[in-house]
């Protein structure tokens, strides 16, 4: 592209040098022409006037007197009747110009040029206009490259840029380069980067999220599994099955949810539930790890609530705050379920160190975390308790006391 941009630059200026260019070579060696005969002319009439005027007054006519009344490089032929002719100058050999002029006493001057000078000065006239078109072909020529540079490096960038995204590299550039047109594919290109970006980052964040989340309810299956296969008692295998199947109802909830979410975190499946039954459900599922961890889990507080949300996804934020009890805390663990304004709330202590002071307000993003573990339970467990309208909150540190917050549903099954 760069080299068609050069030559055609050169193109357009070489046409526009030679179409003004001979017009301007016909019009200066006219001019040169017709002034220099001119100029032969007024000197001869000049001199005429100058041989009239010392014939009137008496004075002499002699050639050092007339040679300082014509330039140089002329030649001048004085006839004064009764008197021999007198000569200025060298006679020119060749071409030549000429003019004659005649006085009133009869006196005649007769003025010559070699037409050599004329043509010396219209070949310096010529050099001039040659130089001038050299000029203009050089400047065109460092005009084009210096435009070429700046079209075709812009190009170049934005191939680079393109090439980038294609390779799973989606990091804005943000360059501009002045031109409107590359300036809006460079604005699209970022567009394009940036929704690669937030596409590759939900991709990731969902990966992520589901790793963590689906940890814990397949570990839990997996124990009900063994209790399956070491027991044989009908009854507790039947229990058993019954159980694992309400957890593999509440992964396949759970993967449902963290599918609606990296599509829309907004988007809720938010029904009334008895906010009892989960509590129940989860003491049930975590009372095994907690036995073989020598700890307790308890719970107390008002009964009989419903709730209104997600109730795999409040199942799973109840998991994630056990879940760290479990690894983090000490002592027993204590559920407590109370009432405050038109909200149910489910509150998670034990009797642990707590949140560290400097992750207090930091506690629910993402990769943070004070035990050296993933820091993603408890960012997911905000989402998913956010996509229903409700919250997760730490509400004090040390003891740690962490509290999910739910729309209540009052209702006859309230004690």
């Amino acid at each position: 592209m760069r080299r068609r941009l050069i030559n055609s630059t050169l193109a357009v200026v070489l046409v526009v040098i030679a179409v003004f260019g001979v017009s301007l070579v016909i019009v200066e060696t006219r001019t040169i022409q017709t002034g220099a005969q001119e100029s032969v002319a007024s000197e001869a009439v000049r001199l005429v006037g100058i041989v009239e005027s010392r014939l009137g007054s008496g004075e002499k006519i002699t050639p050092e007197i007339l040679s300082e009344q014509i330039t140089a490089k002329r030649y001048a032929r004085i006839k004064v009747p009764g008197k021999a002719p007198i000569e200025i100058g060298k006679r020119p050999s060749g071409d030549v110009i000429e003019s004659e002029a005649r006085g009133d006493r009869g006196e005649s001057v007769t003025v010559q040029e070699s037409r050599s000078m004329v043509s010396s000065e219209i070949g310096r006239t010529l050099l001039v206009i040659l130089a001038v078109a050299l000029l203009a072909i050089v400047a065109a020529v460092i005009l084009a490259v210096r435009q070429g540079r700046r079209l075709t490096a812009p190009l170049t960038d934005l191939a680079e840029t393109a090439e980038r995204l294609g390779s799973g590299d989606p990091r804005p550039r943000h360059r501009r380069y002045g031109v409107q047109e590359l300036d809006r594919v460079a604005d699209v290109l970022d567009a394009s980067a940036e929704r690669i970006a937030r596409m590759l980052t939900a991709e990731r964040r969902l990966a992520a999220d589901a790793s963590h989340q689906l940890r814990t309810p397949l570990t839990a299956l997996s124990m009900r599994l063994e209790e399956i296969t070491l027991t044989d008692d009908p009854e507790t295998v039947k229990e058993e099955a019954t159980i694992a199947l309400a957890q593999v109802e509440r992964l396949t909830d759970v993967v449902q949810r963290l599918l609606t979410n990296s599509r829309d975190p907004r988007s809720g499946s938010a029904v009334a539930f008895d906010l009892d039954e989960v509590v129940k459900q989860q003491i049930e599922e975590w009372r095994p790890a907690y036995r073989s961890a020598g700890r307790a889990i308890v719970r107390s507080g008002k009964k009989g609530l419903r709730a209104v949300g997600t109730p795999g996804a409040v199942a799973q934020v109840m998991a994630t705050l056990i879940e760290n009890s479990l690894m983090h805390g000490d002592g027993t663990v204590a559920l407590r379920t109370r009432v405050t304004g038109n909200q149910a709330v489910v509150e998670v202590t034990d009797a642990g160190p707590g949140v560290p002071p400097d992750l207090g307000s930091r506690v629910f993003e993402r990769t943070v975390s004070g035990r050296n573990s993933t820091g993603l339970g408890l960012a997911v467990a905000r989402d998913l308790a956010e996509a229903d309208g409700g919250r997760l909150e730490l509400l004090q540190q040390h003891p740690p006391v962490f509290a999910l917050f739910l729309a209540r549903e009052a209702g006859p099954a309230e004690e």
